[in-house]
């Protein structure tokens, strides 16, 4: 084994075992049963996205896998600011339901 396939598969671990660590804390760290299934599905369809771009990466002829970075780089942002936005409405309601209050009509 030469050292660039050994970079490459300690790297490609090293990544996997982040994402995983990741995708743990970011579901075990959720406030209630609704955000918890919520990051739940958000977690199934980022690794399954991840996935399917690295594959794409691998799989298309060296200039066109280059194309797969623009609808990343568009969709990964775009993903990450909904289910941030929709995971402090998803907390604020079920602080609310806990509080006994309308999400919205809190006491301050």
């Amino acid at each position: 084994m030469d050292q660039g396939l050994i970079g490459g598969l300690i790297g490609g671990v090293l990544g996997v075992l982040g994402g995983a660590v990741g995708t743990w804390f970011s579901i075990r760290n959720t406030a209630g049963p609704r955000e918890r299934m919520f990051m739940v599905r958000v977690a199934i369809v980022a690794w399954i996205g991840v996935t399917a771009f690295v594959l794409g990466l691998l799989m298309l002829p060296m200039p066109w896998n280059f194309l797969l970075w623009v609808p990343y780089a568009i969709a990964l942002p775009l993903g990450i600011i909904w289910s941030n936005r929709r995971q402090r409405a998803i907390r604020a309601e079920e602080e609310a339901t806990r509080a006994g209050t309308k999400p919205g009509n809190e006491r301050r």
